[in-house]
């Protein structure tokens, strides 16, 4: 785990009854694509995902912090969702979940790692590079909410070697 996140956080595999406390802070840090409307996620999006895939949180005194999307996909790992709750941002929360999430995943057997990213979220690219990130392609955007009318969107897709 990064030197600079405070001792006292902790990450570690989500369970089904954290699903509230998840979303919360899901929203919050999401707030800020205001080019979709509507929430990033609800109880039964997140409940649905659970079902399928793992997310890590991040803890802190019992109360999630953060937490990351992760699914295994043949020989690489993909991430997503990447949520701090914005109060915490910038204190090396979504560092230490990234790095878990590479590290579940080469644990796993995956090679590379995955990440898409909003070509409408370009202040992400920077985070993103200085873990290790490089683009290697697009793919088509299919939004989970309605994009607001005159807004188009692609997805950057950000890989990096394990």
């Amino acid at each position: 785990m990064p030197a600079n996140i405070p001792p006292k956080v902790r990450i570690r595999l989500a369970n089904a009854g954290e699903v509230e406390a998840m979303i919360a802070v899901v929203n919050a840090a999401f707030a800020i694509e205001t080019f979709l409307d509507g929430t990033r996620t609800d109880v039964g999006r997140m409940t649905e995902m659970m079902a399928k895939v793992e997310f890590l949180v991040a803890e802190d005194d019992s109360a999630i912090t953060g937490c990351v999307y992760l699914e295994k996909r043949e020989d690489r790992g993909y991430f997503g969702m990447l949520a701090v709750d914005p109060a915490r941002q910038g204190g090396g929360i979504g560092r230490a979940l990234v790095v878990a999430a590479e590290n579940r995943c080469r644990q796993q057997g995956c090679s590379v790692m995955d990440v898409s990213v909003l070509n409408l979220r370009p202040e992400l690219l920077p985070f993103y590079h200085r873990l290790g990130y490089m683009q290697t392609g697009t793919e088509e955007f299919h939004p989970s909410r309605p994009l607001k009318e005159g807004m188009q969107c692609y997805c950057m897709i950000l890989s990096k070697n394990l």
